[in-house]
């Protein structure tokens, strides 16, 4: 008579032993590993090989995930690849992760595996003390004095007599009967947030299973604490950037304005400003400093500034504002060099006169026409001795847009330059008419169809973005 089959516990097939699991066991090498499973093979094998080649099939599974999870550079793919991961470990088709670190300091997420925005916000209507992440997060189960969060199981939700009634209602509705959470915790990253498996079937995690997913759930931590410390580093760099730009644009009769500006992951020093100047003119530049990071947005709130002092007392000279501006910059960073364009606005005139420094040239938009302006060639500032280049002066018709934008705009198409440009000439020709009249459109035309993955996609994500459209009347 054959032995009868046990039940299936959480996806994994109980009739295959488990092998009891160690630390030092999980730790031990590969090859030794494999060493001591050649050794104990025989003609018919035995429990010890079994158990060793179950070992080996644990570490093996465990480096593949833990090597996809390092591949992802965001919190929100990490999180997404936590998921599947642990989904795969513990025998569950659907979760969700919550981060909330414990410190307070965000940024807080919520993502989910297999479940719609919808019904993410479904399970959020249930009061978070009685489900199980909520245990996890909000610190409802009694520990010891400085002890970890536990793994918190509800094997049979519908058998659960005393289970609170909208969780209940919740669970029918979505279609789910057992949870299992994991605490994304260590003593060195602290308490970040929960993971929650939802299962479609009474069911629960075996032995082996769990250990499986607290070892991935302890690494998947330290990576998360990671990426959070890059996150708000760049978020602060964000801010500060931010700061250093103007709050609002300038209202100028016979112009209107708009500006885009995304700061790269590792904080650029890409600027713009408008000022207004005396007997209705306007002022408008772009620029862009070398390196990244505080000491980048440190010198572009100071050349940001010099220039805005050069401009009031000799703002209608754009060849004399950038020849102080490099000789201020020479003298006082001598190992920074920067781009920066300045252009000299009589919009009542609807006359512009600018110049360049190593900078990219101007794009008018209008209904008759998409062209470059032709700007000499000119080194950056700080690259000579002497900097001087010729201005140039163009009178863009009624209604025709000029944007100045720098060259992350163009590094971020991952394209060459000469067909980032064309790109770029594209995108701004192909602007509807009806979009023609709002510079603000315009801009986000633009950014639309040059960079259509947005500007947070992976691609030359470090690069800074800003765009200055000025619209004359």
């Amino acid at each position: 008579m054959s032995t009868p089959r046990a039940p299936k516990v959480a996806g994994i097939d109980s009739t295959v032993p488990p092998p009891p699991h160690t630390a030092a066991a999980i730790g031990a090498p590969l090859s030794a590993m494999s060493a001591a499973v050649s050794a104990a093979s025989g003609p018919s094998g035995g429990p010890l090989q079994d158990r060793l080649a179950g070992w080996v099939s644990d570490l093996t599974l465990l480096h593949e995930l833990t090597e996809s999870l390092i591949r992802t550079g965001s919190l929100d793919d990490a999180l997404h690849e936590v998921l599947r991961a642990g989904a795969a470990l513990v025998g569950a088709r659907r979760g969700m992760a919550v981060l909330e670190p414990a410190d307070g300091l965000g940024p807080a997420l919520t993502v989910g595996l297999g479940l719609a925005h919808a019904e993410l916000g479904t399970i959020e209507t249930v009061p978070r003390s009685v489900t199980s992440y909520g245990r996890i997060l909000d610190g409802l189960d009694p520990l010891p004095e400085g002890a970890l969060p536990r793994p918190v199981a509800i094997p049979d939700l519908r058998g659960e007599e005393d289970l609170d009634p909208r969780h209940r209602e919740v669970a029918a509705r979505l279609g789910y009967a057992a949870s299992y959470a994991l605490p994304l915790a260590t003593e060195e990253a602290g308490k970040l947030g929960a993971l929650v498996w939802l299962y479609d079937e009474p069911a629960e995690p075996a032995e082996r299973q769990r250990h499986l997913v607290g070892l991935y759930g302890r690494f998947a931590t330290e990576h998360l604490a990671r990426l959070l410390e890059v996150e708000r580093a760049r978020v602060r760099l964000a801010t500060v950037s931010e700061e250093l730009l103007p709050s609002r644009l300038p209202r100028v009769p016979g112009v209107q304005l708009a500006a885009r500006h995304h700061t790269g992951a590792q904080g650029g020093g890409d600027w713009y400003d408008a000022l207004p100047l005396p007997e209705g003119a306007l002022g408008l530049a772009v620029g862009s400093v070398t390196g990244n990071g505080p000491s980048a947005l440190a010198a572009m709130g100071r050349l940001r500034a010099s220039l805005r002092a050069y401009a009031v007392m000799e703002g209608e000279d754009p060849v004399a504002v950038l020849s102080d501006l490099e000789l201020l910059l020479r003298l006082t960073e001598p190992a920074r060099s920067a781009t920066a364009l300045f252009a000299y606005c009589e919009p009542a005139a609807r006359r512009i006169v600018l110049a360049g420094a190593g900078h990219t040239p101007p794009l008018v938009v209008g209904e008759h026409r998409t062209e470059y302006v032709e700007t000499s060639l000119s080194a950056p500032l700080g690259m000579l001795s002497c900097w001087e280049a010729p201005s140039v002066e163009l009178s863009p018709a009624p209604g025709e847009t000029v944007l100045l934008y720098t060259d992350g705009l163009l590094r971020r198409t991952g394209d060459a330059m000469d067909r980032a440009f064309a790109r770029l000439h594209a995108a701004a020709s192909s602007v509807p008419k009806a979009d023609r009249a709002d510079p603000g459109a315009v801009a986000d035309h633009v950014l639309r169809t040059v960079l259509p993955e947005g500007l947070d996609a992976p691609a030359a994500e470090g690069e800074d973005v800003v765009l200055l459209a000025a619209r004359f009347e």
